[in-house]
């Protein structure tokens, strides 16, 4: 079933954002809910991409299980029948919503980067340096880099995410956070990226949002999905070139060949479009879980 916007009768809607809704679920709690919407360029897609949601919540609770040990984060249950009312009768809610803790949110992405690629990759070419912090000189496209960078951002409502360097994201939270986002997002890539290698998949970069809970910081959000990560294919990875993914760049080489202004509306996607995009998303669940979505 493709699942476009939610709707839970009785249930207050928290927010919904460009690809999830979040319903109220008593004071401490909350429900995401992963719909199949698909965002480029900051513009919501009128296709919706078939079984995305569930995807990317499953592997998000894949990898939720697995960094416990590291950081504890928001997840208090996935099975949607031991939800509160009204939620748990909500049939199509299953396998795509968690509940979660409410979490006092960090207003700022975590960014942890192996290799030089994406926006990086466009920084050091124009200056040299990535998120204001200067790297070693030539460096080729998608190179890995001698050890993994944290290169945090400014998370906006709406339009871009903005680069930061570490003095100016120690300025805006404290000296002392910073330098625990910086080690918690090191570890956590660290740790991925080597569970990835054992699976043939290189993690390029990824992100992750934290937030407080109960005094404790938290990891929130998703993480470590083909929409908040670079997954590459080991195999046909070299330096030099930008490597094909697993993400949504399928989508956007689309949209960037069909001349369309990156203004609302969004064009339509074909069919072959749609199904490849499944198909990369479900790949890369089957190369990290070990098992395709059931």
């Amino acid at each position: 079933m493709t699942l476009v916007e939610s709707h839970v009768p009785g249930a207050t809607l928290f927010r919904r954002g460009k690809v999830r809704d979040v319903y109220e679920a008593g004071p401490d709690r909350l429900v995401i809910v992963a719909s199949d919407r698909l965002s480029a360029f900051d513009v919501v897609l009128p296709t919706p991409i078939p079984q995305k949601g569930m995807l990317l919540t499953q592997l998000s609770n894949f990898w939720f299980a697995k960094t416990v040990d590291i950081v504890p984060n928001h997840l208090v249950e996935t099975v949607v029948t031991r939800f509160p009312a009204p939620f748990a009768t909500v049939h199509e809610l299953e396998g795509r919503s968690i509940l979660v803790k409410r979490c006092e949110r960090v207003d700022i992405e975590c960014v942890a980067r192996g290799y030089l690629s994406g926006s990086a990759w466009a920084e050091y070419r124009k200056d040299g340096t990535v998120a204001n912090e200067r790297l070693a000189p030539g460096l080729r496209e998608s190179d890995h880099l001698a050890e993994p960078i944290f290169t945090p951002a400014t998370k906006a409502e709406s339009g871009h995410d903005q680069n930061i360097s570490k003095a100016q994201l120690a300025g805006m939270i404290g000296t002392d956070l910073a330098r625990e986002l910086e080690r918690l997002t090191l570890e956590l890539y660290r740790f991925a990226h080597d569970y990835a290698a054992s699976k043939g998949l290189i993690l390029a970069d990824t992100k992750f949002e934290f937030g407080y809970h109960d005094g404790r910081i938290t990891l929130i959000d998703e993480i470590l999905t083909p929409d908040s990560s670079r997954y590459w294919d080991a195999e046909a990875y070299k330096p030099g070139i930008s490597p094909p993914s697993f993400d949504k760049q399928y989508v956007r080489d689309f949209l960037m060949a069909s001349g369309w202004n990156k203004e609302p509306p969004a064009p339509a996607l074909p069919p072959d479009v749609v199904k490849g995009t499944t198909d990369r998303y479900r790949e890369c669940y089957r190369r990290v879980v070990g098992k395709k979505l059931a």
